[in-house]
């Protein structure tokens, strides 16, 4: 475990998840001068080289409760979205042992801006933020999200309401596909309870982007734009995934495109919480479509993305836990956001069989041979019996590389790809192509 030595202005800090984007949090946070001890919660084999590792189930607050006071912990940094919506920040403010603990994440109020669908999209329609034309059906009006299907012109994006992992969308090329999708969300239960409702929107033909703020609920900071593939297949065919991989920055969110995002987007979003009396310190995630130059939101997420954050966080050249204590102190007004100005791409190796079932427990070759990249674990552990890195997920490796051309971080993102191995291994090997078209001087074969 890493401890920096004690300082007056040294913290120790809890971070909670297990994927690729509490790795890069994680990685991030040890660079920080005011970083004393950090406790990842439960982990996983990358992030063991950051701070230490503690088993503990994100839904035992007590348990999460009784270690942070036992560490003298000064922060919790929120990673995935389950906590959040469960209301872990909520829990640690009303316990009065607790409440000195600064927590990077929403209330539960606040959470359910990606906690439900139907709620962000009202939200969303309080404030005049652009989104697709869209209504919510459950199992008592489900014949008239059959009608809707047949007002709306193809394709059509069902959404499950509640969390599902990042796989609760779906887009239907025909009507009867989507009727079949619907009955699929909402009788039998494909997602389970989180699609007990399910929205029915307008298609929106663009290309997707993400774009990120960290806020004190007042003030924010754009951080760097990016673009997640999500689908498994090449040529974005397929189900969806939590993310196949990701690249920063996306050349089309220019400056005139990013001040329609924080005009009509950002802006009215802050303000809404703050009407709503909603506390909200920590990520706001913008899945949004460029249609013409226009951004609209496609979701709400209230946590870094994944595979988003893997090569957003490696671009940024500020003090992250300096950032994170000054959201928690209500003065992130004071602070700038200095941004590595080259190119990072990200490219995730998955198992065999994902986003479906897959096998667990292959070895881990390679990554000791890996030059130019940092490997991120996202679906990792260390075998108790051998030592050895393991695979436990279906996303199991983030592969990210800087460089000052697209092309260039590519290359070295795909030469080390193909370096690391595990049995099963696959991964998407076009990404960035779709980009490569805005840089000329760029634009060669990989």
């Amino acid at each position: 475990m890493i401890t920096k030595p004690s300082t007056a202005s040294s913290m120790n800090v809890m971070l909670l998840g297990s994927g690729g984007r509490e790795h890069a949090l994680a990685w991030k946070i040890v660079q920080s001068s005011l970083l004393q001890s950090l406790y990842i919660i439960p982990g996983n084999a990358g992030t063991s080289q950051c701070g230490m590792n503690v088993s503990i189930q994100h839904h035992d607050i007590e348990a999460l409760k009784a270690f942070a006071l036992s560490h003298a912990v000064d922060m919790l940094v929120v990673g995935p979205e389950g906590p959040l919506v469960d209301g872990i920040t909520d829990h640690f403010a009303s316990d009065l042992r607790t409440s000195h603990i600064a927590v990077i994440g929403p209330s539960g109020k606040g959470a359910m801006l990606e906690g439900s669908k139907d709620f962000a999209k009202t939200f969303m329609g309080r404030y005049g933020i652009p989104t697709a034309e869209h209504k919510t059906f459950f199992s008592e009006n489900i014949e008239r999200g059959i009608d809707f299907i047949h007002h709306l012109p193809p394709p059509y994006v069902l959404k499950a309401d509640g969390l599902a992992a990042g796989k609760g969308v779906v887009i239907a090329e025909t009507a009867e596909e989507a009727v079949n999708e619907l009955y699929a969300m909402i009788k039998d239960r494909k997602f389970g309870d989180a699609g007990k409702k399910v929205i029915i929107e307008q298609y929106l033909d663009g290309i997707e982007l993400s774009v990120f703020v960290l806020t004190d609920g007042i003030s924010y900071l754009i951080l760097p734009s990016a673009k997640d593939y999500k689908r498994i297949g090449e040529g974005d065919t397929g189900p969806n995934t939590g993310g196949m991989g990701s690249i920063s920055p996306v050349p089309f969110a220019d400056y005139t495109f990013m001040k329609k995002v924080e005009d009509r987007i950002i802006r009215p979003t802050i303000m809404g919480l703050q009407k709503e009396n909603i506390r909200y310190h920590g990520f706001i995630y913008f899945g949004l479509m460029n249609v013409d130059g226009d951004p609209f939101v496609i979701e709400y997420n209230v946590r870094m993305g994944d595979p988003e954050a893997e090569c957003i966080l490696p671009r940024l050249s500020s003090d992250l836990l300096a950032l994170f204590d000054a959201t928690s102190h209500g003065r992130l007004n004071t602070m700038t956001l200095d941004t590595d100005p080259r190119f990072c791409t990200t490219v995730i190796l998955v198992s065999k069989g994902y986003p479906g079932e897959y096998e667990k427990g292959k070895i881990i070759t390679g990554i000791e041979k890996t030059e130019g990249s940092i490997v991120f674990h996202a679906g990792s552990r260390k075998d108790d019996d051998t030592g050895r890195t393991v695979t436990s997920g279906g996303r199991v490796l983030a592969v990210t590389s800087l460089a000052p051309t697209l092309k260039q971080a590519l290359n070295t993102s795909y030469l080390n790809a193909d370096i690391i191995d595990f049995e099963g291994k696959s991964f998407r090997k076009d990404l960035g192509q779709d980009l490569l078209k805005y840089y000329p001087d760029d634009h060669t074969a990989l």
